[in-house]
């Protein structure tokens, strides 16, 4: 802070409006559809449409005055609103425009720095329209600020000491990004691995084990809920086919048991281990485990790991993926000693919550990141006098 205390002290500044500062370009006049004929992944010319939309071309597939080989900020004025930065040669639809510099002492990327700080000020004038959008007079008299107008050295060198402090704080946010998702699939693929290892009971390993079919071992049943019967901030848990559990008032089933659905995206993948007070769904199920010698932990792991395999062949396709009592009844589980199933559960669980926190941690570090780069950048570029229009 001190460093940028002493880089922004006493600094004068003109405010130019950007047609008076920056050079603007016109796009090519090229549909969506022509840009995913002319595709190619590997491409040299970058074209960019609305949102994030993009086509990458070969150089004679645009017309020569059309492409813009300038550092530059193209304005996406349509749909979504927003600016991004390009340094290499590039084209866009005609109904966007772009901005460079001629100036050899503004450089375009402070500019796009500053004007990406405002992009909810251009968001908000373009959202009077039905569709949202800005026009060319919206950019065109929007000013900028010039630190040090009668020094263009010094006025230079302002402007790229900020652009080298914002860079390092993208770079390190990605990073950051990239490390931690590299953590978390090395984790994942670390917790696969044992857990395949240590629930397979068919490859000739030393291990005493008894299979058992599930209705030897553990009560199936259903609920008897609907899915409008579920609250926002309700008491207990509600378990509504696959998905993250709800809330309701009124509880049906105060136990340890096993959950899915019956039916919907993701059934016989995606299980919760309950203990407690919950309501369950008319199409989902509930394994209560009533053979004191199988750990409720143990078994949800082994279902989840190995129950989807088992549905490829004895699942009834129709609409969706469904599932019947009869399915579950006859599936065979193995049932090692009881000290094997705590053994088995205490490592996996470690795994379960190492790989949870990580992907908790992930957007926590990230946006916790993301906060201290917009608390620097906006202090680098509030300026004096901060009038944003001509």
């Amino acid at each position: 802070m001190s460093y940028i205390e002493k880089l922004l002290e006493n600094v004068e500044v003109e405010w130019k409006p950007i047609s008076n500062a920056l050079i603007r370009t016109k796009g090519t006049k090229i549909t969506a559809e022509h840009m995913k004929t002319l595709h190619s992944n590997q491409a040299p010319l970058k074209i960019f449409a609305g949102g994030k939309t993009v086509a990458f071309v070969d150089f004679k597939d645009i017309p020569e005055k059309d492409i813009n080989r300038e550092p530059s900020i193209i304005v996406k004025s349509r749909g979504v609103i927003e600016f991004e930065y390009f340094d290499k040669p590039f084209s866009h639809k005609n109904e966007m425009w772009s901005y460079h510099s001629i100036d050899k002492f503004l450089d375009i990327k402070f500019v796009y720095y500053f004007l990406k700080i405002n992009e909810p000020y251009f968001q908000n004038i373009g959202s009077r329209m039905q569709m949202p959008q800005i026009s060319t007079p919206d950019t065109e008299k929007f000013k900028i600020p010039i630190p040090c107008p009668g020094d263009h050295e010094k006025s230079l060198q302002i402007q790229k000491e900020i652009i080298r402090i914002l860079d390092a704080f993208t770079e390190l946010t990605a990073e950051l990004t990239t490390e931690l998702i590299a953590e978390l699939i090395a984790r994942k693929k670390q917790y696969s691995y044992y857990r395949d290892q240590l629930l397979n009971f068919e490859d000739g390993q030393s291990r005493q084990i008894e299979w058992k079919s599930l209705s030897e071992v553990a009560t199936i049943g259903t609920g008897s809920r609907n899915t409008n019967e579920s609250i926002i901030g309700g008491k207990y848990p509600f378990f509504v086919r696959s998905q993250e559990p709800r809330t309701i008032n009124e509880y049906e089933f105060d136990e340890t048991a096993i959950i899915t659905a019956g039916d919907g995206v993701g059934v016989g993948k995606v299980f919760h281990h309950m203990i407690g007070k919950y309501a369950l769904h008319q199409r989902a199920y509930r394994i209560v485990i009533t053979d004191k010698l199988v750990s409720s932990k143990y078994l949800f792991h082994f279902i989840r790991n190995n129950f989807a395999k088992y549905l490829e062949t004895t699942s009834v396709h129709a609409s969706v993926t469904s599932l019947r009592r009869p399915m579950f009844e006859r599936y065979q589980v193995p049932i090692p000693s009881m000290d094997e199933q705590e053994r088995i559960v205490s490592i996996l669980d470690k795994f379960d919550t190492l790989t949870t926190s990580i992907s908790e941690a992930l957007p926590k570090e990230i946006k916790l990141r993301q906060k201290q780069y917009e608390y620097y950048r906006d202090i680098l570029l509030t300026f004096p006098k901060d009038n944003l229009t001509a």
